[in-house]
C-alpha cells in the first residue's frame, strides 16, 4: 500500500542515518571513495535535472561548467592563495555568468538543436583550456598540499571529511531541487518543457526562466567541480572537461528518473559503482564494459520504464494502494408513461 508522509520521512531519516554511519562502518578507503564519486555525480545529476528534467533543456555540456568550477577555485588558490571555499563561490558565479552568456542566444533552440549547441560549447571550452598557458594548458594544475584543515579544504590521507562535505552539498542540492519543483518557478519550468507556445499564452517568459534554470544548474555543477578539484588536488582538461562526463551525468539522471527529486541520486547509486568497480577490478581489460552496461540499462529503461527507476518504484506504490470501493448500482430508471400505457 502507499506509504504515509510520516513513513516516508522515517524512511528518509533512516537512509540518512545509514549514510552518516557509512564511513564509520566501512573504514577502507575504496568504499568511501566510491561513495564520494557517487555523491559528486548525484549533485551534478540534480543540477542537470533542474535544467533538463524540469525545464526540458537536453544539455550535453555540463562538463564545461564542472571544469570552470574546478579551474576557477584551483587557479585562484594556486596563484593568489584565495581560500578554496571562496573559490567555490567564485567558480559557481563564473559558471552561472557563462551559462547566461551562452544560454541567451541559445534560449530559443529546442530538442536536439539545443543538445548539439551544448556539445559544441563544451568542446570549445575544452579546446580553449587545453591551450591556455595561464592555467597550465594541457599540463593542468597541481594544487599544493597544505596542512590538513577545513579552512583550506584539505584533509591529508583521510577521506571521511570529504565524504561528509559532499554529502552535505548533495543535501543542499536536493533541498534546492525540491524547493524549485514545488514553487511557481517549477510549474513555469514544466509549462516550458511541455510547450513554449502554451507557456507564452499563459504569460510565462520562457527565455527568462530557461536562463534561470541553466544558470542555477551551472552554479551547482561548478560547486561539484570545485569539490572534485580539492579532492584529487590535480586537474587537466582531459579529466574535467571531456564529453563522457556530460554523458554520464545525463545517463545518471535519465536512469534514475528525470523530473523527480530523488531520481538522479538513485541513478548515481546504480551506475557509478559499476564504473568504479570495473575500473579497479578489471583495469585496462575492463575499458568500455561500464559503458556497455550503461547502454543496456538505458535501453531497457527507455523501452519498459521511460520514467526511470524512481517512476518504476512510484508505480509499484500506486498499484499496491487500496482501490476505493465501487459505488452501489443505481436503481433502474422507471419506464416512461407512454411505454407503460402500451404495455
Amino acid at each position: 500500500m502507499r506509504l504515509s508522509r510520516a513513513a516516508l520521512v522515517a524512511a528518509g531519516a533512516a537512509v540518512l542515518a545509514a549514510l552518516i554511519a557509512f564511513p564509520l562502518v566501512f573504514t577502507d578507503r575504496f568504499p568511501i571513495h566510491v561513495m564520494i564519486i557517487v555523491f559528486v555525480y548525484a549533485v551534478m545529476g540534480v543540477a542537470w535535472n533542474i535544467m533538463g528534467g524540469y525545464a526540458g533543456m537536453l544539455s550535453f555540456g555540463q562538463a564545461a561548467f564542472f571544469g570552470i568550477g574546478a579551474y576557477t577555485s584551483s587557479f585562484l588558490f594556486v596563484t593568489y592563495r584565495v581560500n578554496p571555499w571562496l573559490g567555490m563561490l567564485a567558480g559557481g558565479g563564473l559558471a552561472a555568468l557563462t551559462a547566461a552568456a551562452i544560454g541567451y542566444p541559445c534560449s530559443k533552440l529546442r530538442g536536439h538543436y539545443f543538445a548539439i549547441a551544448s556539445i559544441a560549447f563544451a568542446e570549445i571550452v575544452r579546446i580553449h583550456f587545453n591551450n591556455w598557458k595561464l592555467i597550465g594548458a594541457a599540463e593542468g594544475l597541481t594544487i599544493p598540499t597544505e596542512r590538513a584543515s577545513l579552512a583550506v579544504f584539505q584533509f591529508g590521507s583521510s577521506k571521511a571529511p570529504y565524504y561528509y562535505i559532499i554529502l552535505a552539498l548533495l543535501l543542499v542540492a536536493l533541498g534546492v531541487c525540491w524547493g524549485v519543483s514545488r514553487s511557481r518557478m517549477g510549474y513555469y519550468f514544466r509549462a516550458i518543457k511541455e510547450s513554449h507556445e502554451l507557456a507564452m499564452v499563459l504569460g510565462v517568459s520562457f527565455v527568462r526562466y530557461r536562463l534561470i534554470a541553466i544558470m542555477l544548474s551551472a552554479f551547482m555543477t561548478a560547486v561539484a567541480g570545485t569539490f572534485y578539484a580539492q579532492y584529487v588536488l590535480y586537474l587537466d582538461p582531459e579529466s574535467v572537461l571531456i564529453l563522457p562526463i556530460s554523458v554520464q551525468v545525463v545517463l545518471v539522471t535519465m536512469l534514475g528518473g528525470a523530473g523527480s527529486v530523488m531520481g538522479p541520486v538513485i541513478g548515481a547509486a546504480i551506475l557509478i559503482p559499476v564504473s568504479e568497480i570495473t575500473r579497479v577490478k578489471l583495469g585496462a581489460k575492463g575499458t568500455g564494459i561500464d559503458m556497455m552496461i550503461y547502454g543496456a540499462l538505458i535501453t531497457l529503461i527507455s523501452i519498459y520504464q521511460p520514467k526511470g527507476v524512481w517512476g518504476f518504484l512510484s508505480g509499484l506504490g500506486a498499484r499496491r494502494a487500496p482501490r476505493p470501493a465501487p459505488a452501489p448500482h443505481a436503481p433502474a430508471p422507471l419506464a416512461s408513461a407512454p411505454e407503460e400505457a402500451r404495455r
